[in-house]
């Protein structure tokens, strides 16, 4: 995949409980018919979530992940053979599971550290891999976010991280924020603002700011009201310099994409 366009990649939560869309893609019919309507509308790459990473959100065992995440990629992968399917995964064990059964990415929301295997796993089975920054777990995460200088101390998290996959002979990197994860409304509006500041670490950066809080707390409305918001600081990430926008609308951020490009 190369990044000489942005791609866009949409959301399939396949969670009972997830912020915006949880509990409307359990069933086989819905999930299938879901996946065809974002390819339709443009998606480059499908990212299937088993479980909710919303603060505070209920604890996904290891066997209940594996339950509500293999039949269903296995499914996917038999009816949309030659699409690009991520895994958001923060679990080795899984994350060897998927690539086996056909998923072509890795998605992790911890950056290795909610479990001690993940990079040597990433680095054995060489598929891409996004890491995404996050400042403590998704139960505390948003009790008190801290920084010095936000977007500083997330570049030096990431060049740790690329500097300890480096020496695991591992390079296939993508590098997420993490907008709204352990992180307050202002620290998410600043690293927006200095989006372009990740570009100096010469990684593809993947921005995640579909329907969040921090447009819908301080609209005062809901997430099924925030994608007006969303759109617009879509159009602000691909200015600034984002190579993949995760998204709940495909159809809408495929029109960003198209303007931001014919503007260019």
């Amino acid at each position: 995949m190369d990044f000489i366009s942005p791609k866009i990649m949409g959301i399939l939560n396949l969670t009972p409980d997830s912020f915006y869309d949880g509990n409307q893609y359990l069933q086989e019919s819905k999930m299938l018919n879901r996946v065809e309507q974002m390819l339709i509308e443009g998606a480059d790459i499908i990212d299937i979530g088993a479980f909710s990473s919303r603060p505070g959100a209920d604890f996904v065992s290891l066997d209940e992940e594996r339950k509500r995440l293999l039949p269903n990629l296995i499914k996917i992968r038999k009816k949309f053979p030659n699409t690009f399917i991520s895994v958001d995964t923060y679990r080795a064990e899984i994350v060897k599971e998927v690539i086996q059964i056909g998923a072509s990415m890795i998605n992790d929301i911890s950056a290795g550290n909610l479990d001690e295997n993940m990079f040597k796993t990433i680095a054995e089975l060489q598929v891409p891999y996004v890491m995404m920054h996050m400042q403590g777990t998704p139960e505390n995460m948003q009790q008190n976010p801290d920084y010095k200088d936000v977007v500083n101390d997330i570049l030096i998290f990431f060049i740790q991280k690329i500097e300890r996959l480096k020496k695991l002979n591992f390079n296939n990197i993508i590098i997420d924020p993490g907008f709204g994860f352990g992180k307050t409304i202002k620290h998410n509006y600043e690293i927006l603002s200095r989006l372009e500041e990740f570009k100096m670490i010469d990684k593809p950066v993947l921005v995640g700011m579909s329907r969040k809080s921090m447009f819908y707390k301080m609209l005062k409305t809901n997430p099924e009201n925030a994608l007006n918001a969303t759109t617009s600081a879509h159009t602000i990430a691909l200015l600034k310099g984002a190579d993949i926008l995760r998204v709940h609308d495909v159809k809408e951020a495929m029109e960003v994409v198209k303007i931001i490009k014919a503007l260019k």
